[in-house]
């Protein structure tokens, strides 16, 4: 038998510039009160442990990388925590897979920030990501961000996403030719919802509520004849999809055609027991037209007794960011939904991250890299990390500490210092410590389940 030493070694991945931490102008700040601040989300994780779980060469793959190294190179073979060929054969791949997954979950998380809690968030970046990889890994890492929804299908399959979308401009330009009106539909029955009765003739009742709100003595001067051919492409969709109706109302003019054809389409649907979905806003003034649209749902619910019509949900897209949805919230607006794409799949705002791994730990004895630029000297030693909570249940601070100090302690008073600024120090008595660093992966080979944590 012969025995080999190994030497073990332990990497850490951090951050090695700033992230989102925009200056001047770029510095978003909420009611000209609170900057957003530096942050970054962590992502990626489960791309890693599948990485490591399966990482492996074959006779052929490690005759390549031999005869592809220089014949004095000695590199001993390691794990994770151990021999450092493996490691440093991963360190590319794992700042790969954490790089993007972290950028796209924090940006989404900003957005959601800036939004508040109670808008619903649309990933609508597929046309902008870095192809259907970058579309697929965005729509995922959206999610963990804070976003509800993608319009991405693919990506159902393969995670617990939500899906939602609607009709494209497109569908609306074809009607001018293949639909010059409704009346040119072949196909004009629709069931109920229930499934109890069919309507023959749905078109009937959507020009029948069309003439309804003309005559009303609240809606009639805003709106005179809409446009037939974009009525006729409301129809067709609502027809084929009748309880996803969301319709695109800016092609041609917002309150004098979209919004009335929409309404037609959804009360006609409604006596059918479908409730649509709303609307959705691409151009214009954003804040000022779904304000009156919201006001045009509500006289519709008042006039003619359609319960919850005006709470019918406004969506807004085109070329959203941080900026726009600060804007629109202090002009004040009734949007309950954004679809953002560009600048949140592309990352705009801060197009990478600067994850790097670092060399902390050989065979038990810590190491450190020094240099004259303090944000690249690493912190040596295996660590632990906890987050502290006051009184109120708010996070005070994040604590890091070596893997065999002992740990803080609730009610405990502890003093907290900055690594390199000796300066900024605190006593602080948590109420409540909660152990960041958590082991998901034991090491094993193979024994990597697919799920680390359920999806909210």
């Amino acid at each position: 038998m012969i025995m080999a030493s190994v030497t073990i070694i332990v990497f850490e991945s951090d951050f090695n510039s700033k992230n989102f931490g925009f200056s001047g102008t770029g510095l978003i700040c909420i009611s000209g009160e609170i900057p957003l601040g530096e942050y970054t989300v962590f992502a990626g994780l489960e791309e890693c442990i599948k990485l490591i779980a399966n990482f492996r060469f074959t006779e052929d793959e490690i005759a390549f990388i031999k005869a592809s190294l220089p014949s004095s190179c000695e590199i001993p073979l390691m794990r994770i925590e151990g021999p450092v060929a493996v490691v440093q054969l991963l360190e590319t791949s794992f700042v790969n897979l954490i790089n993007y997954a972290s950028l796209v979950a924090t940006n989404a998380a900003r957005h959601r920030f800036v939004a508040g809690k109670s808008k619903l968030l649309l990933e609508f970046g597929l046309r902008r990501a870095q192809g259907p990889d970058g579309g697929i890994s965005a729509s995922k890492y959206c999610y963990m961000g804070g976003f509800d929804a993608t319009s991405f299908l693919l990506s159902k399959f393969s995670r617990p996403l939500s899906l939602l979308g609607s009709m494209t401009l497109s569908m609306i330009l074809l009607s001018q030719v293949i639909l010059q009106s409704p009346d040119e539909i072949t196909e004009k029955s629709l069931q109920s919802c229930d499934g109890s009765n069919v309507c023959e003739d749905f078109i009937s009742s959507v020009q029948a509520w069309l003439s309804k709100l003309k005559r009303s003595h609240v809606l009639g001067g805003i709106f005179g004849e809409t446009n037939q051919s974009e009525l006729a492409a409301f129809v067709s969709y609502a027809l084929a999809f009748p309880k996803n109706f969301l319709a695109l109302v800016d092609t041609y003019d917002v309150m004098r055609s979209g919004v009335p054809n929409f309404c037609a389409v959804a009360l006609a649907l409604n006596d059918l027991g479908y409730k649509a979905v709303g609307i959705r806003l691409d151009s214009g003034d954003l804040a000022y037209l779904s304000c009156e649209s919201r006001r045009f749902f509500q006289a519709i619910e008042k006039e003619f007794g359609v319960l919850d019509f005006g709470k019918t949900s406004i969506t807004a897209s085109n070329d959203l960011n941080e900026v726009t949805l600060d804007a629109l919230n202090k002009q004040g607006h009734e949007i309950d939904a954004f679809g953002i794409g560009t600048h949140l799949v592309t990352c705009y705002g801060q197009p990478a991250l600067g994850v790097v791994f670092k060399l902390v730990e050989i065979n038990n004895q810590p190491r450190i890299k020094l240099s004259e630029d303090v944000s690249k000297v690493s912190i040596p030693c295996k660590k632990k990390c906890y987050r502290l909570y006051g009184k109120e249940g708010y996070s005070l601070v994040d604590l890091m500490t070596g893997e065999n100090e002992p740990p803080p302690k609730a009610g405990e008073r502890i003093l907290c210092r900055h690594p390199f600024n000796e300066s900024k120090r605190a006593y602080v008595v948590p109420q409540r410590v909660e152990e960041l660093m958590k082991c998901f992966w034991p090491g094993r080979s193979g024994t990597y389940s697919g799920v680390l944590v359920a999806a909210p």
